[in-house]
């Protein structure tokens, strides 16, 4: 990646130096923590190794971080999309039969998840910056738990309303808090596999969730209770299990994190300065990082880009147990739970696949464009043929098409916005934006086995926001490159001082966007 240098006539200029080179040519190793704390780096507590053993010492800091973040982050966020999406399991396990829901009332059931959970996402990020990620998300597991525990012993649409608007109010936090809270541990250039690993617990949520639905539907009758009632019951107590055990597993920012050191600290935080990213730093809110966001046209279009990839994806988990019951194979019910599995199996192995090679590539954009194509595919399979088999080869495609692009979309989102405050409220706004169009997916699946009003209306949204929208963000990405390479952004800076340049994160004229 390449960073900006300041020539003595005042004019930036993006250069290819390494990170290594930068550290020997920055005088600021040598800086104080109060240095730092006003925006400059730590002290530099390797200065004295030798550039193969710094190297050394940071591969052993990053797979620390990697093992000891990353692990627990995705089972709460497998627990997440398990509870949001275990209503489709419990469907087609006798749900909506005895209730006595109607199709409307059932995709009711679904939307008002959505819009509590998209009203309240854009507010979750300050929140967490505010009370801390060691307190902020145990607290919400706890009480989305509650909530899921409560669907349980619901007895009617208005209590099934009730216990969903509130699952979505609790869950709000889970998703664009921790994409943006790791987004402040590691480079632009090692979110994206971390991010697609984080995210592919939602396709290993979806192949678990069959298995585990089918194994507690044999509990039907315990207790008097139906087998649908057991999912939500038994889920939702692992889930607020779990929430109490985050208190002690879920750490803090970089700055506060007490399972490092203050050398390790020290570390972590100049290694993401040098990497264009001061994230990591505290600071207090303002809100004119609100405004910041505002005026950025890539977090509105970024918003476009993944509604088009987010809709479709609840759209498909939501729906997917009852599109393989109506594929007219005669399957039990347990079969058909099982049948869920494998197109998960095979999303989650391509999100991940697909993170590694963005963040190699940096072709996030090309990357979203590719892989939407086979979504699109999917998805026409699904509305163009009453075949079985080519239907359930239809799934596979749709789930490989969208999954690797929601955490793609994420990470190149979190690449190109800059800002303690301001990254958090773009992610907030992207993903709420996104998960409000989960109220669309909720409404469009009418007419069975093939669903053409539903198909079709996420084809239209892969192919004019994910993939259109792909297409734009990229060009438009690469065009500011060029601009600010040939000097013509160099009059943002002049006049101002070096503190003063830094707080304009990715506007600063040196800073290069992941195209």
């Amino acid at each position: 990646m390449g960073f900006g240098i300041l020539k003595p006539s005042g004019r930036f200029e993006i250069d290819d130096m390494t990170a290594s080179d930068k550290e020997k040519a920055s005088s600021d190793a040598n800086r104080s923590h109060e240095d730092y704390g006003a925006g400059g780096l730590p002290p530099d507590p390797d200065a004295h190794l030798s550039d193969e053993e710094k190297a050394e010492v940071e591969r052993r800091l990053v797979w620390r971080l990697d093992l000891i973040l990353i692990p627990w982050l995705c089972f709460l966020y497998l627990l997440a999309f398990l509870d949001r999406t275990n209503i489709g399991n419990a469907k087609i396990a006798g749900l909506a039969k005895d209730l006595g829901l109607s199709v409307s009332a059932y995709n009711s059931s679904l939307t008002i998840f959505f819009v509590s959970y998209a009203v309240f996402e854009p507010l979750t990020n300050i929140m967490l910056k505010k009370l801390r990620p060691s307190i902020f998300i145990p607290i919400i597991m706890v009480l989305w738990g509650a909530s899921m525990l409560g669907m349980g012993f619901v007895k009617n649409w208005s209590g099934l309303m009730a216990a969903r608007w509130f699952l979505g109010l609790t869950e709000a936090g889970l998703f664009p808090g921790v994409n943006y809270y790791l987004s402040c541990w590691y480079k632009r250039s090692e979110f994206g596999v971390r991010a697609a690993i984080f995210f592919s617990a939602a396709a290993i949520s979806g192949s678990f969730g069959g298995l585990l639905a089918a194994a507690i539907e044999n509990m039907d009758g315990i207790g008097g209770i139906e087998g649908w009632a057991w999912i939500f019951i038994l889920e939702g107590l692992l889930t607020i299990v779990v929430g109490f055990a985050s208190f002690w597993m879920v750490h803090d920012f970089p700055d506060e994190a007490r399972f490092l050191s203050a050398d390790d600290r020290a570390r972590v935080v100049r290694r993401l300065k040098l990497d264009q990213q001061s994230s990591a730093e505290h600071e207090s809110f303002q809100i004119s990082y609100l405004w910041q966001a505002l005026r950025d046209w890539k977090m509105w279009l970024g918003m476009a880009i993944y509604m088009g990839c987010d809709m479709p994806l609840y759209a498909f988990s939501l729906f997917l147990p009852t599109i393989i019951v109506n594929l007219g194979w005669n399957t039990s019910i347990v079969r058909s739970q099982l049948m869920s599995v494998p197109p998960y199996v095979a999303a989650a192995l391509l999100t991940v696949a697909i993170g590694f090679l963005a963040d190699r590539t940096r072709a996030r954009g090309l990357c979203n464009i590719c892989v939407s194509v086979f979504a699109i595919i999917g998805f026409a399979v699904l509305i163009g043929t009453d075949n079985p088999g080519a239907q359930y080869a239809g799934t596979f495609l749709a789930a490989l098409g969208i999954y690797p692009c929601i955490s793609n979309t994420i990470s190149w989102m979190a690449n190109n916005v800059e800002g303690v405050y301001k990254r958090g409220v773009v992610l907030g706004f992207v993903i709420g934006w996104g998960n409000l169009n989960g109220v669309v997916s909720s409404n469009i699946f009418f007419h069975g086995p093939r669903f053409p009003e539903g198909h079709g209306v996420i084809i239209g949204y892969l192919s004019v926001f994910l993939f259109g929208g792909s297409v734009l963000m990229s060009l438009l990405l690469r065009r500011e490159n060029a601009k600010r390479k040939r000097g013509e952004r160099d009059h943002w800076v002049e006049g101002l001082t070096e503190k003063e340049i830094e707080k304009l994160g990715d506007q600063r004229p040196d800073f290069v966007y992941i195209v």
